[in-house]
């Protein structure tokens, strides 16, 4: 069936707003373009459960494999998407409703036959409709200020496991929503340097070489201040 000349617009729009993960601005980028500062060398970054303790060496390695955007998940041509699901995995609001409506019923379909998944862990489905190739549904904690240090166990598990299945499915760019930020309640200026201690580790790491770009997707401004100040 032929499209409709302003259905064909719409599309081309569409198709127009897509981002490929070459085109995201990694760290390097930024620095260069005076975007991000490099943190003094008396700088002491913010604890975490998985270090550093002190600020590392600078590096070039690492800052050309991390990315960083605000603006839509959806849109990213990325290998794998990470999605802030709950434990049904069957949708929800923010991101998660977001995702699985562009993905489409076929999502949903394959998500009901995964039995749920546990805090602080993941699974991943295909994509269908969505540009990237997979989706990692992890499913982040409800923070508890009286247990913060459990809350950053599943929190950087979530990341940890990501990662893991992106790897086992030859996943080489990875893009992460900002997991638990949002309605779950995890103050955004401890869920960066968390989740990102977690990417530092696995970068590094045995599998680390496997994985060509890691991006973290910003949308809301708490969100974009957060990493913004844990980045360097």
């Amino acid at each position: 069936m032929l499209l409709r000349p302003d259905h064909r617009t719409a599309a081309a729009a569409a198709k127009m707003t897509l981002i490929s993960a070459s085109d995201i601005p990694t760290l390097s980028l930024l620095y260069k373009l005076g975007h991000l500062t490099a943190a003094p060398s008396t700088a002491k970054p913010p604890p975490t459960l998985l270090g550093p303790s002190r600020l590392p060496t600078p590096s070039k390695a690492l800052n050309d494999r991390v990315a960083v955007i605000r603006g839509d998940i959806t849109k990213l041509s990325v290998d794998a998407i990470v999605n802030a699901a709950n434990r049904s995995l069957l949708g929800g609001g923010g991101v998660d409703g977001a995702i699985h409506r562009a993905a489409g019923p076929g999502l949903l379909h394959e998500c009901r036959a995964l039995n749920g998944c546990r805090t602080g862990s993941a699974k991943i489905t295909g994509a269908y409709n969505l540009p990237c190739k997979k989706v990692i549904h992890a499913v982040g904690p409800i923070y508890d200020d009286y247990e913060s240090e459990k809350s950053e166990i599943e929190l950087t598990g979530c990341y940890t496991t990501s990662l893991e299945l992106a790897v086992a499915n030859g996943c080489r760019s990875v893009a992460f929503s900002a997991l638990s930020t949002g309605v779950y309640g995890y103050p955004s200026r401890a869920a960066a340097p968390a989740a990102l201690s977690a990417v530092r580790k696995f970068l590094t790491g045995k599998d680390g070489e496997k994985v060509d770009k890691v991006v973290i997707v910003t949308f809301e401004k708490k969100d974009v201040d957060a990493y913004n100040e844990a980045l360097p």
